[in-house]
């Protein structure tokens, strides 16, 4: 029997769009996000995507795909701008997939990265590769964000390249530094990475033996008259510092000339092949004997480069880079013509209608994020304007691109409301989801728990603070450093701030940002805005309170820099340097957010591991519902088509994971008791490193916590958990600095937690533990499915475009990355998706649906309720985008006992309305068991709005029809078979 809603997928119409109401982009009605990855190509990816238009997906969402490094796992390291990435199959199999895409009414939306570039592979990225053969000189110089005049004198003009294992002079006496020559140029191997030599310092290693050479040619000698002519040619090349742009042109010009004669030359001469590689061998020394590396040494000195130990770069590095990632250099993005060449291959996908939108990470990286989106946007609009049209055309209403930021918003942030773009990719949503499903009344009890239990520092705010200091003296203390000599610059400039010495600059600069309450202001030339004041004034006020003894007048200056306070009569250099160091100081405040607070507080701090995920905190406990809806309405306002996620490759554990830890606020003390015993059986796994038990405590409830959240319905294959718990506590404990770091590894506390997870999972006396673990887990499990239902139905409905992270569709209890990035079993979802038609497709007769239904809640642990929902939910918002995209919201509010317990609104558009009910926490309704029928929620019922009240609505799962009964609904009656409804008025005939 049908139901008379519209749930079959509509195959080969071609593109649905919807457009905003003002014209402009086409907007996704929901997005599935899938990893590009070798082994998940776009054949791959096209394959798959009758699935997932069958499960109701209206775009398709694709990590970057554009030329990243060979073998690159993730493509976030992109090294050519101009092709698509040849490991995911290349031009014609994206242009298949965006045939197979179209096909099914599909659009495709990609994740590009503005920021920066990977450099790792100085071969597979010809921009970087000529800067480091041609230094300042290159072209492509001003491409990258390079300091080429820094503090230390041996870094003038030169590219800091901290990658060797060891100290440099080791490195070099070893031999590990080779010489090759290829193709007429000198090139240097250092293991797999390879390097160019400067063209004009080539002759150095050419002159070896010439004499001996000379001596044994005739005079005549054709092939030694060549070779003596492309010496010369490179000794007279324009210096790598060269300015002037003809000269410039000249070396870019005369090098190539030369390599092309002198790999001419080496092809018919073979003496002068053996010479090359008979100078080649004396450069490359021999190891034991020092003095013969001191030609390559002197070669070296004279490259555009300096290489450096990794652990360098703590301190020297002299470019950006993507936080404290040396193989990512940040690009200068606000360059015009680096605009143009990062983005020609994306336009013209665009153009093609091959790409519908855009997701733009790490955008608090950029110079100016106003400014990129205000250009991005233009160059969106120009293409649709014809040949000729006038330039400075106003732009029309609306954005022509969809574009999403990854931009994380700290509690209480707003997005900056001129920001050409479309919203968020919705972290702000996410953890105000998941906090609906955390009790706010038993926060302060979890806390006393956690600081009984592991002996740890209970004011989060003070562990953030330490944790940023930490990263700043540490793996981003070049960059502090940087900051303060530009800041002492400045002082210099001025007769009133020259008395501030550089040391007490950097002191200042580190409490500063040590105190920073978001991830950066954005002040621009153009100006700044309240908030910015306000954000600064917070961290200078903050910072002074933490350190009394710290001059006044140096806060003062700094504002009065950042905020450009200064009287108008100031010198325009002065001011310059002023902007450009508070812009710098923009993008580093990001990183060492990012890097002190999520990934390293929060493996430091953790009473109730769901709270600590990317744009939370878990110092806040819980979120109300009435704070849920005062959200959605203001998103519905400001930002209607926003991306919303529970999932992405960057969150610290899945969304069902987070969704079953949210279980123990309802149930602190008996989460205290378990976690108890559970230390006590596991103790004989713990030992001694040194004076220090490990784990210590911290990490033993960091492991519980995380176990439970991991911990895989049904019959668990213990190997597999144990290898996947092992590797995420390894990460968590360098993340937190504690006992470990990535940078300073402390093997013996490593692998005694190695020991210890092996020990309680699988060893010898794990079966008391597994015990007393495993039916807590089942309990909390059953709980958290039904967490994960309710936050599922409400991210359908909800204001914005919801995000399905990669095999979401059934249970994610997925660890941080790379557990996260693992591949996707989309046969097995095709094959139960297709088992679930009838009910999708109405063929089950109604009296039997609702049964249906409740077998699979019973059975919840294959996953199948939520592939249902998931799948009824998606294709009811592709049946009615307009309502989804559009419609009004109307926050709803349960009466009875029960109330508290539901979370409800409605979506109307144009005579269409929606309704979603779902409970939050659950413990109190039924124990273990969803709550369901009119045995759990009583007399609780949902008034509507009068005019939402008149017409019945069809449960999009259970196929049930509910109707107002005296204006409201029943929710005994709603939710008999299913914990959550998401509701709708019937398809209008034709």
């Amino acid at each position: 029997m049908s139901t008379g809603m519209d749930t079959t997928p509509d195959v080969g119409t071609g593109p649905r769009e919807h457009l905003t109401p003002a014209g402009g982009a086409r907007i996704p009605v929901s997005t599935y996000r899938v990893q590009f990855q070798p082994a998940f190509t776009f054949a791959d990816a096209a394959r798959v995507s009758g699935y997932l238009r069958r499960l109701g997906v209206g775009d398709l969402y694709g990590s970057p795909c554009l030329g990243a490094r060979p073998g690159s796992p993730h493509g976030y390291d992109i090294a050519d701008h101009s092709r698509l990435n040849a490991d995911l199959a290349g031009e014609e199999a994206f242009a298949e997939l965006s045939r197979a895409l179209t096909e099914h009414g599909m659009g495709l939306m990609l994740d590009f990265v503005p920021n920066h570039m990977g450099v790792d592979d100085a071969a597979a990225n010809r921009w970087w590769w000529d800067v480091l053969e041609n230094g300042i000189c290159s072209p492509f110089s001003r491409y990258f964000d390079i300091d080429w005049d820094p503090v230390k004198d041996e870094l003038q003009g030169r590219v800091l390249l901290p990658f060797l294992g060891d100290q440099y002079g080791r490195v070099l006496e070893r031999g590990e530094l080779a010489l090759t020559y290829a193709d007429g140029a000198l090139v240097l191997r250092y293991f797999e990475r390879t390097l160019p030599i400067n063209p004009r310092r080539m002759p150095l290693v050419l002159r070896h033996g010439l004499e001996a050479l000379q001596k044994a040619a005739d005079d005549d000698d054709l092939d030694l008259r060549e070779l003596l002519s492309v010496m010369t040619a490179l000794d007279n090349l324009p210096s790598k510092a060269e300015s002037d742009p003809a000269r410039i042109a000249e070396r870019q010009r005369e090098k190539e000339v030369a390599r092309e004669r002198l790999a001419r030359l080496v092809e018919r001469s073979a003496r002068i092949r053996d010479h090359i590689e008979s100078c080649v061998r004396a450069f490359n020394g021999t190891p034991g004997d020092p003095h013969s590396f001191d030609g390559l040494h002197r070669l070296l000195e004279g490259q555009a480069y300096r290489l450096a130990y990794w652990r360098t770069a703590f301190h020297e590095i002299n470019y950006r880079r993507f936080f404290d990632v040396n193989g990512l250099a940040s690009l200068r993005m606000e360059d015009a013509e680096v605009f143009a060449a990062t983005h020609g291959l994306l336009l013209r996908l665009v153009a093609e209608r091959m790409i519908s939108g855009l997701r733009l990470d790490h955008i608090d990286g950029l110079y100016d994020p106003a400014a990129y989106l205000d250009r991005l946007q233009a160059a969106a609009r120009d293409l649709g304007r014809p040949a000729g049209a006038d330039a400075e055309r106003a732009p029309g209403p609306g954005h022509p691109l969809y574009l999403v930021g990854e931009k994380i918003l700290s509690p209480g942030e707003r997005l900056p409301p001129q920001w050409a773009l479309h919203g968020t990719t919705g972290y702000e949503f996410l953890n105000l989801l998941n906090g609906l499903f955390v009790d706010p009344a038993r926060g302060r009890a979890l806390h006393r728990i956690y600081t009984r239990f592991t002996r740890r520092p209970a004011d989060f705010d003070e562990v953030t603070y330490q944790s940023k200091r930490t990263v700043m003296e540490s793996t981003l203390a070049s960059e502090i450093n940087l900051l303060a000599h530009a800041l002492n610059r400045v002082s210099e400039g001025d007769r009133r701030w020259r008395d501030f010495t550089l040391n007490s600059l950097h002191d200042m600069l580190v409490e500063v940002v040590a105190c920073f309450p978001v991830y950066r202001t954005y002040v621009r030339p153009a100006g700044h805005t309240e908030e910015d004041v306000r954000l600064l004034e917070t961290a200078v006020t903050r910072a002074r309170r933490r350190n009394p003894t710290m001059d006044d007048s140096i806060f003062e200056f700094f504002l009065d820099t950042m905020l450009d306070r200064d009287p108008a009569d100031l010198d325009p250099v002065e001011r310059r340097k002023r902007l450009e160091f508070a812009m710098k100081f923009q993008q580093y405040t990001g990183p060492v957010q990012a890097k002190g607070l999520e990934d390293t507080a929060f493996y430091r701090h953790f009473p109730l591991l769901s709270q600590n995920e990317v744009g939370g905190s878990p110092e806040r406990i819980g979120h109300t519902a009435a704070e849920f809806h005062a959200a959605n309405l203001e998103r519905h306002r400001q930002w209607p088509y926003a991306m919303l996620c529970t999932a992405t490759h960057d969150t610290k554990r899945g969304e069902d994971a987070r969704a079953r830890l949210d279980v123990l606020s309802e149930i602190p003390e008996e989460w205290n008791r378990v976690v108890t015993r559970w230390s006590r059986l596991a103790a004989a796994n713990r030992t001694r490193v040194g004076d220090e038990w490990a784990p210590d405590r911290g990490d033993e409830y960091l492991f519980f916590q995380a176990l439970l959240g991991a911990w895989p319905p049904g019959e668990p294959d213990l190997v597999a958990l144990a290898g996947r718990l092992r590797a995420y506590m390894a990460k968590a404990i360098r993340e937190a600095k504690l006992h470990s770091s990535w940078i300073n590894q402390n093997g013996a506390y490593e692998q005694a937690v190695s020991d210890y997870v092996e020990g309680a999972l699988v060893g010898r006396r794990s079966a008391a533990f597994l015990e007393a673990f495993a039916p807590f887990a089942r309990r909390v499990g059953a709980l958290g499915a039904v967490n994960s239902l309710g936050q599922l139905a409400l991210k359908i409905a909800a204001p914005g475009v919801p995000d399905f992270y990669q095999g979401t569709e059934l249970w994610n209890l997925t660890l941080v990355d790379p557990d996260n990035r693992q591949p996707v079993d989309f046969e097995r979802r095709t094959a139960m998706l297709a088992e679930l038609e009838p009910l999708l497709e109405g063929r089950v007769p109604a009296g039997e649906r609702g049964g249906r239904v409740r077998e699979l809640l019973e059975r919840w642990e294959d996953g199948r309720i939520k592939l249902l929902l998931t799948a009824a939910g998606l294709r009811l918002r592709r049946a009615r985008p307009a309502l989804f995209l559009d419609g009004d919201y109307r926050a709803l509010a349960a009466e009875g006992a029960l109330a508290a317990h539901v979370v409800a609104f409605a979506r109307a558009h144009r005579g269409e309305v929606a309704v979603v009910v779902v409970p939050r926490l659950c413990v109190q309704l039924g124990g273990g068991a969803p709550p369901l029928g009119l045995a759990a929620w009583g007399d609780t019922r949902l008034p509507l709005p009068p005019d939402l009240a008149s017409a019945p609505l069809v449960d999009a799962v259970t196929g049930q029809i509910a109707q107002p009964r005296d204006g409201a609904l029943e929710l005994g009656r709603v939710l008999a078979d299913c914990p959550v409804a998401l509701l709708a008025t019937a398809a209008r005939d034709g």
